[in-house]
């Protein structure tokens, strides 16, 4: 099934203003329409009536970004015979965006992929472990994109030998209050974390009979795809994660024949290395698309403005309506309402401490200018 794109002409660019029609530019007579699957230096590959054709941008364009996911005017020679280029002379209005600054506060804000309805953010529960940091940061720039968020946690089959809890409950109790100095977590404490806040959590993992004496190594199959397939059939989803989470398998396990490279963890520093080099969208079996990104260490939000931040915090945005107006809801201010609210468990102790941590670092790196894309 291929996703319905025509509306897209209709949406207004996000954040731009739509120009007077004596200054817009005149349509191309003849162009066809195709979906951006690949960018690399300067060549972007398109998809056109399940053809793969080669454009350039086009003159006319100027400095305006052409990334994974848009929706593209292509005219010229546009056969997808080796050797041949089309161009680019229009970028359809995006639906959605999902952006990241590169370095927060120093790097550039890019958007990273456009139209996609979907984020699936891929956290291993071991090798490297999860970090709470990073899945809430991504989990905001969903939210600031507009994009619907999924959890997919890998290696479940490594789970018990990183961390054996009796429940989730006890564990949380005894969790510090800043979630960033936890070195494992269990999938039923990320599920308590993230499934109250309307967030669908899956797991995968290679199957018992076909490891290889527990190795993460092991080139056997994975289990718990079929719920995942489910979630991403007839959408168009972008996986986002840390560098060594297991993407490039899933996409693979996905899409027969995609051939994505995939890479081992360091066992010294417990990080991944990078395997995909840029964003590509492969067509799923099903119906509908994935986009795999490379692997990242830092996802910064300097583009996202603060009051943002709060509403991506479903949980915590409801209760800051009873805050003193002006509130910042610092862990100073004992008037604040999600201070008392924090205090009644663990798990909200947690989220108001990954909000703390996100708020704080935008006050510390104020917003910079957004690049081109």
């Amino acid at each position: 099934m291929r996703p319905d794109w025509d509306h897209l002409d209709d949406l207004p660019a996000r954040g731009a203003r739509s120009r007077p029609r004596s200054k817009q530019r005149p349509a191309h007579v003849g162009a066809l329409t195709a979906m951006i699957i690949g960018v690399d230096r300067g060549r972007y590959l398109a998809r056109l009536d399940g053809r793969e054709v080669v454009a350039v941008k086009a003159r006319e364009l100027g400095h305006r970004g052409v990334v994974v996911g848009d929706i593209a005017s292509l005219v010229g020679d546009t056969s997808g015979r080796r050797d041949t280029l089309a161009r680019i002379v229009r970028v359809a209005p995006r639906r959605t965006e999902l952006t990241r600054a590169t370095e927060e506060g120093r790097g550039r804000e890019r958007v990273i992929v456009a139209n996609a309805n979907q984020m699936v953010v891929v956290a291993a529960l071991a090798e490297p472990p999860p970090r709470i940091g990073m899945i809430d940061r991504q989990l905001v720039a969903a939210y600031d994109g507009g994009l619907e968020t999924v959890l997919c946690l890998t290696k479940a089959d490594l789970e018990t030998s990183w961390a054996t809890r009796s429940s989730p409950v006890e564990a949380l109790a005894a969790a510090p209050s800043t979630a960033e100095t936890r070195q494992s977590w269990t999938s039923a404490e990320l599920k308590a974390l993230y499934e109250p806040l309307g967030v669908r959590v899956v797991e995968t993992g290679r199957l018992a009979s076909h490891r290889d004496n527990g190795s993460s190594g092991s080139k056997g199959p994975l289990g718990g795809l079929d719920e995942f397939r489910e979630l991403l059939a007839g959408q168009i989803s972008v996986l986002v994660g840390h560098s060594g989470v297991g993407k490039s398998t899933l996409i693979n396990a996905l899409v027969p024949g995609a051939g994505r490279a995939t890479g081992a963890v360091n066992l010294v520093t417990g990080k991944g290395r990078h395997t995909s080099s840029s964003a590509l969208a492969l067509e799923l079996p099903e119906g509908g698309w994935v986009i795999d990104t490379p692997g990242v260490r830092s996802f910064g939000l300097s583009h996202v403005k603060a009051e943002r931040v709060l509403a991506a915090f479903p949980d915590l945005a409801e209760i800051s309506d009873d805050c003193p107006r002006g509130c910042t809801h610092g862990p100073d201010l004992q008037e604040c309402a999600l201070q008392e609210w924090a205090s009644s468990s663990p798990q909200r102790r947690m989220r108001l401490d990954s909000y703390r941590r996100i708020a704080a670092s935008l006050e510390a790196h104020p917003t910079g200018r957004r690049g081109n894309n």
